[in-house]
Formats: structure tokens, sequence, C-alpha cells
């Protein structure tokens, strides 16, 4: 497992979100808002483009989705920002991504039962099972003192292609895509836990 290769994966994606993040951040924290009213925004704005997405309303569904789902790279970079980070900040944060995750693919099984494609809602039930043990692996590994940021795709990648997919109205495909990686990614990341706890 090339476990050197995945943290410059990761020190990329923090990069690239500071270089986006920074300079609105510093015009939110102008304004008072807080990083948990964020977060509470973020998770509002997604289940807003859930709701169109399963509607029918694709394109605007997946704008709002992707729109929403910018939030939840703002808050993090809001609270160091501003000095407020909290453990509960932390939680909320984690949970709401979880549930807004949920929502959105909930959304789009709906959308495919209602187009009558099994492929459809199964991709999605997939997409919810991996996605999750995804980031179920990484709190189960943080929870016993391993550090797990490595990830091939994690909740990020998992966003854009459903938004960019249901944009397009390629939903499938996108499930399809999000499921095969998710699935890559949850091996990898049973994988590097065996690999650090060997011994143990």
């Amino acid at each position: 497992m090339p476990s050197n290769t995945q943290p410059k994966l990761e020190k990329f994606r923090r990069k690239l979100a500071s270089a986006i993040a920074g300079p609105v951040v510093k015009l939110i924290a102008k304004t008072g808002i807080t990083p948990d009213m964020l977060t509470w925004f973020g998770f509002i704005v997604v289940l807003s483009g859930a709701a169109l997405a399963g509607a029918g309303f694709n394109i605007a569904g997946g704008l709002v989705i992707l729109a929403g789902a910018a939030c939840d790279m703002f808050d993090g970079a809001l609270a160091r920002h501003t000095g407020k980070t909290s453990r509960f900040g932390a939680v909320l944060d984690s949970t709401l991504d979880r549930a807004s995750e949920g929502a959105v693919l909930i959304a789009l099984a709906y959308l495919m039962a209602s187009h009558e494609s099994l492929l459809g809602v199964t991709l999605a039930a997939v997409v919810m099972l991996f996605s999750f043990l995804v980031s179920y692996i990484r709190s189960r590994a943080e929870g016993i003192g391993l550090e797990l940021k490595d990830g091939l795709f994690t909740r990020s990648e998992r966003v854009i292609v459903l938004g960019l997919g249901i944009i397009i109205n390629q939903v499938i495909i996108a499930l399809a895509i999000v499921a095969f990686f998710s699935i890559i990614t949850t091996v990898q990341r049973l994988t590097l836990v065996w690999f650090k706890t060997r011994g143990n």
C-alpha cells in the first residue's frame, strides 16, 4: 500500500481548500457569522438542493448541493481563522456532513425509483453504505489513537462527482463512479489501519 503517496494527496487537498477558502473566510469573519452557524447554513442549503434534485430539477439541485457543500470547506477554515474551534463544533460538523450526504443519496434513490431504475436505486444504496464506511473507519481509527486522513476518494470528491452528475443528468454514471471509488477507499483505509496496528 503506497502510504507515502496518500499524504501528498491530502496535503494537496488542504492547500487547494486553503487557497480557495482563505479570501472568503476573511470576509465572512467580518460579518460575525460563527463556524457553527455556517455549518447549519450549509446543511440547510444541501437539504434544499437534495429536495430539488429529488423533484427532478437537475441543474438547480446540483448547483445548490455544490454551493451548500462549499460551506463545509469554509466552516472549518473560519473556525481556525477566528480561533473558535471547539470539540462540539467538530462533532456537529461531522454529524451534519453525514446527514447531508445521506439526504442527497436518499433524494437520488427516490429520483431513480420514480424513473423505475432498479440499477440506480441499488447504486444509491451501495454509495450510502460505502461512503459511510469510509468515514466510519477514519472515526474508529482516530478513536484508537491513529491518524487516518489518507483516502483516495473522500467526501469532497463524492459530493463534487454527484453534484456534477446531477447537473448534467447523468446520475447513474455519477453513482457508479462514486460507488467504485468508495469501495476502493474503504479497502484502502482498512488496509492502512491493519498496517498501522500490526503487532498491537
